[in-house]
């Protein structure tokens, strides 16, 4: 069930910026079903938002430059 693990250094800010955008949607559409009924892995809620705060990270750092 282990994901492989993304680089997201090599990704292009366009790419990291359409990526967030469809992790944000994800987590939002995680956050409605849950608060509707219990959804099968809450513990995904939580690496959505790790995974959207790494692409974030590695955005803030291409934009630094």
């Amino acid at each position: 069930m282990a994901k492989t693990k993304i680089n997201y250094s090599t990704m292009t800010v366009d790419e990291l910026e359409n990526k967030i955008a469809e992790e944000k949607a994800m987590l939002t559409k995680l956050k409605f079903n849950h608060s509707i009924s219990q959804i099968e892995n809450p513990v995904s809620i939580r690496l959505t938002r790790r995974n959207i705060a790494k692409m974030m990270t590695a955005l803030n750092s291409k934009t630094n430059q």
